[in-house]
């Protein structure tokens, strides 16, 4: 069976009824293979009680836990991704908690997933998802810093789209009050990714210049407003032009339009000396542009290969283009430039648990101060991943999209005046009435 034949199987499975009789296409159970009358067999009015004693109890469809989920069934387009049932609940280990999820972040790893270009989302069929947010539902019997009905935020390498989910209670973080699961769910990718760049890798100070590509995305929104915490730092940011007056209030001192300017040219007319960070998540060409930025003492920060991304579908040309001119430097160089560059995948930091708890409890204190929040640029329903996709991958999303585990609502019918068709029925069924009320009271005038 093929990797896009699995989940799909799973998806044909009939939906659960309730219904008073089982169906008839069921199997017949162990007592009616050895010759026992079946429950469907058995006359109307007899009563269920009556069962023998050795007949082993069936449990009705209704009891069966079953839960929505997102699965990869391959590499390729939006189509790829495709919504599932899943039945039975998920077993806990000791040090485990069960989450009920509430809202999944988007992050630009999905994409490049969808694709297989990255390497740590396993093989198809497999649920992405790397972040969530929701309410714990049940304990592993070891964990006692949780508890059931506690809002937490959850980091997973992937799994996470999903509306249960079980992870490894070390994995959860408790959730400020004030803060919504949209939000929860937006936080950990893209604020540990900006912070830890920022404070650990470049060592960020006031009076400092720094280059963000994709301003507008989560993990520009996120690293904009991190650089706040700072005095006079400032910040050029690239996105759409459509985009820079939302990124401009959000705290970029000099939006550039990447489209219609060359961002490496209008820079150096405001900065001639160049720039104290870089942060890269393009890649290729982009690479040694940013390098080429880097005042002395300088550092460059490579996160990613958004370049490689052109299409819905792995696009070969643009990946040889991509690593044809990813940007290389021998370490002499590197010394007389007196230049760093570091590369950053938070994908592989996940057995760092000290440090990612550290920085997310930090994150979780600004956010309380009132310090950074994260932007939600639109919500989808799991129906609707395929959309979600879209608006991220066409670069319309300004701020974090998310999914959305609860069914999609259908639209109300309004309740207004009813449709005219019943009108005229009940028109005619009035003027019947009257009809014969008439015929009545004229037989009995003649009777009289």
């Amino acid at each position: 069976m093929s990797g896009e034949e699995a989940p799909a199987r799973q998806q044909q499975e009939p939906a659960e009824e309730k219904t008073e009789n089982p169906p008839t296409e069921e199997p017949p159970s162990e007592a009616a293979q050895e010759g026992e009358p079946s429950p469907a067999e058995e006359p109307a009015d007899e009563p269920l009680a009556a069962a023998t004693p050795d007949k082993a109890p069936v449990a009705p469809e209704e009891e069966v836990f079953s839960y929505r989920a997102l699965f990869l069934t391959g590499y390729g387009g939006y189509d790829k991704v495709k919504l599932q049932m899943k039945k039975g609940k998920p077993s806990l280990k000791s040090a485990e908690v069960l989450v009920r999820v509430k809202a999944c972040g988007l992050n630009f790893a999905e994409l490049l997933g969808r694709q297989g270009l990255y390497e740590l989302l396993p093989s198809p069929p497999v649920t992405p998802g790397m972040e969530c947010s929701g309410v714990i539902e049940a304990l592993g019997e070891e964990v006692t810093d949780r508890k059931v009905g506690d809002r937490v935020l959850v980091l997973s390498r992937h799994g996470l789209w999903q509306e249960v989910v079980v992870v490894p209670a070390s994995q959860t973080f408790i959730m400020p009050e004030s803060m919504s699961f949209e939000e929860a769910a937006a936080l950990p990718i893209n604020y540990l990714t900006a912070y830890i760049m920022l404070f650990e890798m470049a060592n960020v100070r006031a009076g400092q210049s720094i280059l963000i590509h994709m301003a507008a995305g989560g993990v520009g929104i996120a690293a904009t407003q991190l650089c706040q915490l700072l005095e006079d730092v400032t910040v050029f940011g690239t996105a759409s032009a459509s985009k820079h007056e939302t990124i401009g209030q959000g705290g970029v001192t000099h939006p550039i339009d990447y489209r219609t300017r060359d961002y490496a040219e209008e820079i150096r007319k405001i900065s001639p000396k160049g720039l104290d960070v870089v942060l890269d998540p393009l890649g290729g060409s982009d690479t040694q542009k940013a390098f080429s930025l880097l005042k002395p003492m300088g550092t460059l920060i490579v996160f990613g290969a958004a370049n490689c991304v052109t299409g819905q579908k792995k696009n070969l040309l643009a990946v040889a283009k991509t690593w044809y001119n990813q940007f290389t430097i021998n370490t002499l160089r590197l010394m007389h430039a007196n230049k760093a560059v570091c590369g950053f995948h938070l994908g592989y930091l996940s057995d760092e648990e000290e440090l990612i708890t550290q920085t997310m409890t930090r994150l979780l204190e600004l956010y309380t101060q009132g310090k950074i929040k994260p932007r939600i640029d639109s919500t989808y329903h799991f129906e609707q991943v395929g959309d979600a996709m879209r608006r991220m991958h066409e670069r319309n999303n300004i701020g974090k999209v998310i999914l959305l585990p609860e069914p999609k609502k259908e639209e109300e019918k309004p309740e207004s005046n009813p449709e005219p068709a019943e009108t005229e029925d009940k028109e005619e069924e009035e003027n019947e009435e009257n009809k014969t009320e008439t015929s009545t009271e004229e037989v009995k005038r003649e009777e009289n």
